[in-house]
């Protein structure tokens, strides 16, 4: 039944919980390595998502798969949580909040580029012009409001906080055959990429933190960036009378993350940040009037 009072509560607290993990990302990665925070964050989130099915008496079902099922949730898994979060923290750990977070925030638009070849969609005039602002906010903050000088900060980095857009794009596009219940379909694919993160740790970076504080940015990161806010946003969406009333919420995350980035931080938002969030939203905002359309 709908609820529009209930939906926006919930959207709104996704929403806020969503603002605060660049935050989390950052201070975590000061006591440990990126596959590190994406090994105990990705352990709490399993335990997250496996307590959410238990205590809807779901658990015992979502481990009934039959083999196709248990395949597709393995090479989900290897692009989230595997790859995705690797690429993602190491993108974190090499640039500021304020850049690392508002790239990353353009994997829609990679998604529209990637639904050209993979599901043989068209691009309208709305999506290339959403595809141009989008990226054109993508240079202008890497480059630190010099677009024309093209002087990227940290190149590796922007790199990788991009291509952590493509397998995000990916994993969504491959997610789209899936019919499975979708908290019991993510707790399958965390439960089958963990392995592959742990095998990681233990051939290159290890399991010893240098601070153990960095653990509890971890657990807040598998908390909330992970588990409990995708079934937040689910209740979210099943109560909202319209879908778009409540997704239009998500455009409040990037900024209220800079708030969180400066005084948690500490980190002096560049009017250039702003400048390129902006042309970010605006990016993705025509990209949904093209769908209205």
């Amino acid at each position: 039944m709908a609820d529009q009072k209930k939906a926006y509560l919930f959207g709104l607290a996704t929403v806020l919980l969503w603002s605060t993990v660049a935050t989390a990302f950052k201070l975590s990665l000061q006591a440990m390595r990126p596959a590190q925070l994406l090994f105990y964050a990705g352990m709490v989130s399993t335990l997250v998502l496996a307590a959410i099915l238990a205590s809807r008496g779901g658990l015992r079902d979502a481990l009934r798969c039959s083999r196709a099922e248990w395949l597709r949730s393995l090479a989900l898994g290897a692009l989230n949580p595997f790859l995705y979060y690797l690429i993602l923290f190491k993108a974190y750990d090499l640039l500021p909040a304020q850049e690392a977070q508002p790239l990353n925030y353009t994997w829609a638009i990679t998604l529209a580029l990637l639904s050209i070849p993979l599901l043989r969609q068209r691009l309208s005039r709305f999506d290339l012009l959403a595809v141009f602002v989008g990226y054109a906010g993508v240079v202008v903050i890497s480059t630190h409001g010099d677009p024309l000088g093209m002087r990227f900060a940290s190149p590796l980095g922007v790199a990788l906080a991009l291509l952590s857009t493509v397998v995000w794009a990916l994993y969504w596009i491959f997610n789209t055959r899936e019919t499975r219940e979708p908290v019991a379909a993510l707790f399958l694919n965390f439960l089958l990429g963990m392995p592959l993160v742990g095998l990681w740790c233990a051939f290159f970076d290890g399991f010893a933190v240098a601070d153990a504080v960095g653990l509890f940015g971890a657990a807040y990161v598998g908390l909330f960036e992970m588990g409990i806010t995708f079934v937040l946003w689910l209740t979210a969406l099943k109560y909202s009378e319209n879908t778009a009333k409540v997704g239009n919420l998500i455009f409040l995350s990037p900024f209220l993350s800079l708030v969180f980035i400066h005084f948690l931080l500490g980190e002096e938002i560049l009017p250039s940040t702003y400048a390129g969030l902006g042309l970010i939203v605006a990016g993705l905002l025509l990209q949904r009037a093209g769908r209205r359309g």
